[in-house]
């Protein structure tokens, strides 16, 4: 019987990436627990679950089942420890938290040295031209998670009953401004009262533009 390295493997190229289980889980939109019982041989996952492993370490999938030990790994795992896929989002529903969206469109590859700290990230997909001449429609953006920011960076923002905004933040003492970077939109302006109100609060801050060419 042919055995199956499936959970060696997953622990083994997680843990080249210096990838927590808690950061893969979020990543794939499972539970904590979850990445335990693969890594555990408690529970097999499914093939689209290996598909968006092999996507995230960049590897080929059927690699996740083969003796690591036996393979070229200079050929097959040569990106592993310089890189590591992100989810590129289509868009950031109201009111559900970043690790629990499904709506992944596509993958990214950032330096595995931006993880360092435990600084997560993800993407979006840029739709409208309310950022250009910065940011056009469909670039992808790369934004670091954060719950605050300093004034002046551009940012994924979301306001309560709509999806998530991408435009600069403005501070100021009274409230904030999310300002679009083409001047035929007008800003949005929000009291302190408004954003307790509407719940607005900062997802993540643009750290790189990915335009395709």
């Amino acid at each position: 019987m042919m055995e199956n390295y499936f959970s060696k493997n997953l622990k083994y190229l997680r843990e080249k990436n210096n990838m927590s289980q808690e950061n893969l889980a979020k990543m794939l939109g499972v539970k904590l627990a979850t990445i335990s019982h693969w890594e555990n041989e408690r529970r097999e996952a499914n093939m689209g679950i290996v598909l968006q492993i092999a996507k995230i370490f960049n590897v080929r999938e059927e690699i996740l089942f083969e003796n690591l030990k036996m393979i070229d790994i200079e050929k097959d795992l040569k990106n592993i420890s310089n890189s590591v896929r992100i989810p590129v989002l289509g868009k950031i529903p109201a009111g559900i938290p970043l690790e629990a969206i499904k709506d992944i469109i596509d993958f990214e590859e950032i330096p595995n040295k931006w993880l360092v700290g435990g600084k997560e990230y993800f993407a979006l997909r840029i739709s409208g031209d309310s950022m250009i001449p910065g940011y056009n429609d469909g670039d992808t953006v790369i934004f670091q998670k954060s719950e605050d920011c300093e004034s002046g960076l551009c940012c994924a923002v979301m306001v309560n009953g709509h999806d998530a905004t991408f435009k600069k933040v403005i501070k100021q003492d009274n409230g904030i401004i999310l300002m679009p970077l083409n001047s035929i939109y007008e800003p949005q302006m929000f009291s302190n009262e408004d954003v307790e109100l509407l719940q607005i609060k900062i997802l993540g801050i643009a750290r790189e533009i990915r335009r395709k060419v």
